[in-house]
């Protein structure tokens, strides 16, 4: 949805989270190990170090950063199950450490390698089950169910056991579950962890589904950055506990991806002579196979429609295509540390 048809109060409203642990310094070897009965030196670890943004209703915000980074533990803080040491968060109107009965009626949450699905018996117990507990009336039940049929597919399954479900199947049937009663929010801890090409695409699908159908906000961690670019307009980007971007995403790739690629292919070997002109400065050539070339150019100093007449007038192209370098380059040298000033934070 797009950002400017975003209106009201926001659904996600936190102000200065913080996560602090307390853990100590273990020592090795047996000696260590006793020692460590007795004495222990204490330390305080920031998971989530001031973290304050807003998510209005409707928005599909991708929250990403490398292990260790503060995703899970901020995941946590807001459905309800860590409290802060610090800040406050107010969703959907509660604050979920405190009024977590009443608030978690009112989310949907799905983690990558856990299910809310009972291990032994049937999907559509499971569903059934939560159907009561969530007091959704049959005829919406039957309505949502069918809806998730035609997105998921999941009618093939619903008479077997969790237990032996695939990992892509068991994530269709969690999702499922999660948006049974209809939440205003979704919280997703990397749902496509493990899947197919073709299990990510119809999760892809159904999440964008929702979005536009129900206007259901989501909120989406995840290492997987295909499913920030197909689903999320807006990242957030946190490090050591501490957001390091919060803002559109094709602002930080116009701002840090300031190399793009033009990859084709020539018609056959007599046009190779007229490729090696483009080894020139300011211009990375690199072979692809026999007959394909990619050309690496900084996009501010080298015009991209300047470059493709050249390549034309030079040789006899079969096929030429514009690519952008991957998002991960981006996050790359964000993680590395590279500065973000020139971006709008």
């Amino acid at each position: 949805m797009a950002a400017d048809k975003l209106t009201g109060a926001p659904l996600i409203d936190v102000r200065e989270l913080s996560k602090d642990f307390r853990t100590f310094k273990r020592r090795e070897g047996v000696w260590g190990s006793i020692q460590n009965l007795f004495v222990r030196d204490y330390m305080t670890v920031n998971a989530v170090d001031r973290v304050s943004f807003e998510v209005k209703p409707g928005e599909m915000v991708g929250y990403i950063g490398p292990n260790g980074a503060g995703k899970s533990t901020s995941i946590k803080m807001l459905t309800g199950i860590l409290m802060p040491s610090s800040g406050e968060a107010r969703v959907n109107g509660f604050v979920p450490y405190k009024q977590r009965r009443q608030y978690v009626k009112t989310i949907g949450v799905v983690f990558g390698q856990r299910t809310q699905l009972w291990w032994d018996i049937a999907v559509v117990e499971s569903f059934k089950l939560l159907r009561r507990i969530y007091e959704v009336s049959e005829r919406d039940f039957q309505e949502r169910m069918e809806r998730f049929n035609q997105i998921l597919g999941i009618q093939d399954y619903l008479f077997t056991p969790v237990r032996k479900l695939s990992l892509g199947e068991r994530m269709r049937c969690d999702l499922a579950a999660a948006l049974l009663h209809n939440p205003p929010l979704l919280f997703l801890d990397e749902p496509t962890i493990g899947l197919d090409v073709v299990a990510k695409d119809q999760i892809r699908k159904f999440l964008r589904a929702i979005n536009r159908e129900f206007q259901t906000t989501v909120l989406l961690t995840t290492h997987d950055l295909d499913d920030i670019e197909e689903l999320c307009r807006r990242i957030m980007i946190i490090d050591h506990g501490r957001l390091l971007y919060d803002g559109p995403l094709d602002l930080l790739k116009q701002k840090l991806l300031r190399t793009k690629q033009i990859k084709f292919a020539v018609k056959d070997s007599a046009q190779l002579a007229g490729v090696h002109a483009f080894t020139r400065d300011g211009l990375e050539l690199e072979q692809v196979d026999q007959l394909t070339y990619r050309i690496r150019f900084d996009r501010v100093k080298v015009s991209t429609a300047d470059l493709i007449r050249q390549i034309l007038n030079s040789v006899e192209v079969r096929d030429l295509l514009i690519e952008d370098e991957p998002i991960e380059e981006v996050v790359k040298r964000i993680y590395a540390g590279a500065a973000l000033q020139e971006v709008a934070l």
